[in-house]
């Protein structure tokens, strides 16, 4: 009946059944593609390691020298008093 397809349409109801067909494959591929990918990749230790290697992202810089231990730094501060007193 015409008027209680616009009333429909005022109302916000569906015309037609809900079809979920295209949102189950869309979650279905973006649940699956990242499961795929880590399954391919990570499970084997040469692969992950080469792209581990070849993707560095933290480089450390070279080690320096070591600081001072706690006796050395007094020493060191016991050594500019005396030579602070001297000048």
């Amino acid at each position: 009946t015409p008027p209680q397809r616009a009333r429909d349409r005022i109302e916000g109801r569906r015309m037609t059944k809900p079809r979920y067909g295209l949102e189950v494959f869309k979650f279905a591929v973006y649940v699956s593609v990242p499961i795929f990918l880590t399954v391919t990749f990570a499970a084997n230790p040469v692969n992950l390691e080469s792209i581990i290697r070849r993707h560095a992202y933290v480089v450390y810089p070279p080690e320096g020298p070591k600081p001072p231990t706690a006796a050395e730094m007094r020493k060191i501060v016991e050594a500019n008093k005396k030579k602070r007193l001297r000048d």
